[in-house]
Order: structure tokens, then C-alpha cells, then sequence
């Protein structure tokens, strides 16, 4: 939700008919809730969800149908939505930037996920596991971290949280000299 421009996301959530805007493809398109059809949608960072495609979206929840951009007609939907954010939408929804009904609406089974300082003994498999992925991709020499790599990583704060683990670790497979991620990388 974060990474379109507000006009873009509209389509590519909804969906447009053929001709309903400069540069819309000439069979139209779908939308991403219809793609999801039967099935899961994830909208990342929904905080970054401009109010007026809150309220579009609340109204695909409660009607269970989606109109695409230039459309007349509403299309019935069977789609579950997973949302997720970093951002505290109840502080944003006292300062009128989230819609309150549409938090209601999306918040059946909250799961609140701690950052990663206030868990640091998963810092060791999640380092591990990422190295592995980033090793397949970059640098299959790669076999492990070094205990005292892993010793620094336990001791930062990760204001980033898991993604910035992700790109310590992919840097760190990147200009690893040796088969095994040293402190220095």
C-alpha cells in the first residue's frame, strides 16, 4: 500500500475497464481483489492506505462485491484480507489518519508482533536462515556465521527489524571473503 501512488493503487486493487483512464491497457484490468479470488490478499502496510481508498476498501468488505475504476456495475467477491502494518493505526485513527470503522472491520484476529530487540534470542535462526537464502542467490561458498558475527548481531538494536537483519545479512554474504560470515562483514 505503501510503495503506489494513491491513483495507482486504485486500479491495481480494483481493477479498471478498458479505456478508463490515459495509459490504462486496452483490455482493462482485473484488479488485485479479483485475482484473489477464492482465495488470500495481503496488503502490506496498510497505515500508508490514503483515507479515500479506505473508505473504497472498507466498502468491498462489508458489501463482499468490487467495482473496477470507470465501472458502473459492482462484481461479487469471496476474498479473505490479511493486512498488516507498522504503523499504530489506534494513535492514527485518533488523529482522523486511519478510518476507525475500516480498523474495526480488519482487526478480527490481531496478531501484534514484537520487534526483533525484544526478542534477540531469535536473532541466531533467523540470521542463519537468511544467510542461507542470500547464500543460494549471491554466494553459495557461504556455509555459516561466525559465533562472534553472531555475538554483534545479538547485541544491536535493529531498528529495522527483521528486514534490516535481512540486508545485514545480505551485505554480509556479499563481500564475505571466506566461507563464513565474519564479524567485519
Amino acid at each position: 500500500c505503501a510503495a503506489l501512488p494513491e491513483h495507482l493503487i486504485e486500479a491495481e486493487l480494483f481493477g479498471y475497464r478498458p479505456g478508463a483512464f490515459t495509459g490504462a491497457r486496452r483490455d482493462g484490468s482485473p484488479g488485485r481483489i479479483r485475482e484473489a479470488q477464492g482465495g488470500t490478499l495481503f496488503l502490506d502496510e496498510i497505515g500508508d492506505m490514503p483515507l479515500g481508498l479506505q473508505s473504497r476498501l472498507l466498502r468491498v468488505l462489508q458489501e463482499h462485491t468490487v467495482r473496477r475504476v470507470g465501472a458502473v456495475s459492482e462484481i461479487p467477491i469471496d476474498v479473505r484480507i490479511i493486512a498488516a502494518t507498522n504503523r499504530d493505526l489506534e494513535y492514527m485513527m485518533q488523529t482522523n489518519c486511519f478510518r476507525s470503522d475500516l480498523y474495526y472491520r480488519l482487526n478480527v484476529i490481531p496478531l501484534n508482533l514484537p520487534a526483533l530487540r525484544e526478542h534477540p534470542e531469535d536473532i541466531e535462526i533467523l540470521a542463519k536462515h537468511l544467510m542461507k537464502v542470500a547464500a543460494q542467490h549471491i554466494n553459495p561458498d557461504i556455509e555459516t556465521i561466525n559465533v562472534q558475527a553472531l555475538q554483534k548481531l545479538r547485541h544491536y538494536d535493529f531498528p529495522g527489524n527483521v528486514r534490516e537483519l535481512g540486508n545485514i545479512i545480505e551485505r554480509a554474504v556479499n563481500i564475505a571473503t571466506t566461507n563464513e560470515i565474519m564479524p567485519d562483514d
